[in-house]
């Protein structure tokens, strides 16, 4: 790394982000008193490249930093306080280099009801290849792309569990806009996304308050819920624009929408079937879209104690080619191994095949402890045969391997 490369992180990371870092570091310092405990990681890692970037301002080689810290404390009369500060440094990627208050909560209950307020982190989800129902938190794209990272969301939830399930109702006050790699950083879309001109359907813009209501319930091996949701979508859609030297950009556009979703999971013996539906209005169109399948499990598989998973999904976007997503018309397939050994070795291997495009996008995952501190993580990416009017042919040539690092405490 050249001297100076992380010269100005603390500003780039601030940039935009002010008020989330004051709050972290407030807390931090106040926590510091309060005798709970922490943990959590702090880590490097190398994302390497295989094909030569599109745009000559892009790299093959990006390293960074990473750390995800965890403050506990519960107080005597039973009330919690959680704050997870999350931050990165990249060493080209400012966009990329940032911090955020994952969770920043205060959390308690009594008879029958939870109550909680702050930033939070709420998840649905129970399919591998999509998350649908996702709705509370906003997608940290310069994370990873398949939506799985999320950064926290401001919110008040209180709980209430009751015979015929647990109805939960938030209010979200505090929009978050999505996170895109900047003009150095890879798996950018094309033409690349300027958050610079960002519009908003609402004039009180990430002012506007979301409200959303949730019903779930448990059984002997099944979890259900439904929720209706009003708000601003945390999914952009682009409009086409023009930045300040000509060149076409992706201009991003959250919308109001009113949005029901629905979540299934059910299991039947080594069976493991998953449903998620959601029903969207806003933005000039109306549509649906769900993602639904199956996992089985060979326990024991080869005479050993390797488990071995078989997943299949399908999913299906109602608006087509006009979906801002790359999972409008798709088949996923993957196996996952979990050896059960002393250092959780556990892999993943899949392929989302775009019935229509014929796109392929390949992921392998695998980790293994390293002692009793330590963790190794891998990450590929490959990207094949993208079509030019897909989503992803921006992407065409960012497949990649990345390799983790990381101490836990």
């Amino acid at each position: 790394m050249r001297p100076g490369a992380l010269d100005g992180a603390a500003d780039r990371m601030n940039r935009g982000r002010g008020a989330w870092l004051l709050a972290a570091a407030l807390t931090c310092v106040s926590s510091s008193a309060m005798g709970g405990e922490w943990s959590g990681y702090v880590g490097a890692d190398v994302r390497s490249f295989s094909n030569a970037a599109l745009s000559n301002e892009q790299h093959d080689v990006y390293p960074s930093a990473v750390m995800e810290l965890e403050y506990r404390d519960r107080a005597q009369d039973g009330r919690t306080f959680t704050f997870v500060p999350f931050a990165r440094v990249d060493r080209f990627d400012k966009e990329r280099t940032h911090a955020d208050a994952r969770e920043l909560l205060w959390s308690g209950g009594g008879d029958g009801y939870e109550w909680r307020a702050g930033i939070g982190r709420v998840s649905w989800s129970v399919t591998e290849f999509a998350h649908l129902v996702d709705i509370v938190n906003q997608t940290d794209f310069v994370e990873n792309f398949d939506g799985r990272a999320k950064l926290g969301q401001p919110m008040l939830n209180l709980s209430w569990q009751r015979d015929g399930g647990v109805v939960s109702g938030y209010v979200l006050p505090g929009f978050r806009e999505r996170t895109f790699p900047g003009p150095q950083g890879r798996l950018r879309l094309e033409p690349p996304v300027d958050p610079n001109q960002v519009s908003y359907e609402s004039s009180k813009r990430r002012d506007h308050v979301d409200w959303l209501v949730r019903w779930s319930q448990s059984g002997s091996g099944w979890d259900a819920g439904m929720y209706v949701f009003e708000g601003t979508s945390r999914e952009p859609r682009f409009l086409q624009g023009f930045d300040n030297t000509g060149r076409v950009v992706l201009v991003p556009r959250y919308d109001q929408i009113d949005q029901v979703g629905a979540d299934l999971q059910a299991t039947f013996g080594n069976w493991v079937w998953k449903l998620e539906a959601i029903g969207r209005k806003g933005g000039d169109e109306r549509f649906g879209a769900y993602t639904g399948g199956f996992e089985y499990t060979f326990v024991g598989a080869f005479g050993g104690r390797t488990d071995l998973g078989l997943v299949a999904e399908l999913m299906r976007d109602g608006r087509g080619d006009r979906a801002p997503n790359f999972l409008q018309n798709d088949i996923g397939i993957g196996m996952r191994a979990a050896l059960n050994d002393a250092q959780s070795t556990q892999a993943l291997l899949g392929v989302v095949i775009d019935r229509e495009h014929r796109t392929q996008v390949w992921k392998f995952e695998a980790s293994r402890r390293l002692g009793d501190k330590w963790k190794l993580n891998i990450e590929a990416r490959r990207f094949r045969d993208v079509a030019r009017d897909d989503v992803l042919y921006g992407l065409r040539q960012d497949s990649y391997l990345q390799v983790d690092l990381v101490r836990y405490f």
